[in-house]
């Protein structure tokens, strides 16, 4: 029962460390970080945990003491290529079933880099093969590129976890732009 409380995990600035994934940890965790003040708890959930001399309420979410500094650096990994191209296949737009696809093929001499590797369906992935873009008939959706830290980060708002506890939304979009 305890396992389904987890912690949304802010940096001193009140934002999430991350957002996709979601930056969360174990009630374990944000209970000992608590413990040793390291954290501020600004929600928390209606069950408690139990020791021979303390109840502890859950927190829900907790803000770290230290600014954690975002890296500028972004990892060249197969989920934030995934996550750069939205999840969908760079020729045809389908999401599911995703593998990737060298532009310009490494047997064409193709380097594996974020201005020459999309995320491609199987299918089309099949069907390009080694071939050019041209001679496999195919138009990228954009341009291959690496992406910002801040862009990545924006990126991965667009895709929630299954699960949002409801005191976590105050806290999650709260620098995204209002409509007017």
């Amino acid at each position: 029962m305890l396992k389904h409380h987890p912690a949304l995990v802010l940096n001193a600035d009140y934002r999430p460390l991350s957002y996709y994934p979601l930056s969360l940890w174990p009630w374990q965790e944000a209970v000992k970080a608590a413990w040793l003040d390291r954290v501020d708890i600004v929600a928390e959930y209606d069950q408690v945990v139990r020791s021979p001399s303390t109840v502890f309420q859950l927190p829900s979410v907790v803000v770290l003491k230290d600014y954690v500094k975002p890296q500028k650096r972004i990892a060249f990994t197969r989920f934030n290529l995934f996550l750069r191209d939205e999840f969908s296949c760079q020729y045809c737009g389908a999401r599911g079933d995703l593998t990737f696809d060298h532009v310009v093929p490494r047997a064409a001499g193709g380097i594996t880099s974020w201005e020459n590797v999309v995320a491609a369906c199987a299918p089309c992935n099949l069907r390009k093969g080694a071939k050019s873009l041209r001679q496999a008939g195919f138009h990228l959706r954009k341009p291959p590129r690496a992406p910002g830290a801040e862009e990545l980060r924006n990126m991965g708002r667009k895709f929630p976890p299954n699960h949002l506890h409801e005191s976590w939304m105050d806290y999650l979009y709260w620098d995204a732009e209002l409509e007017a």
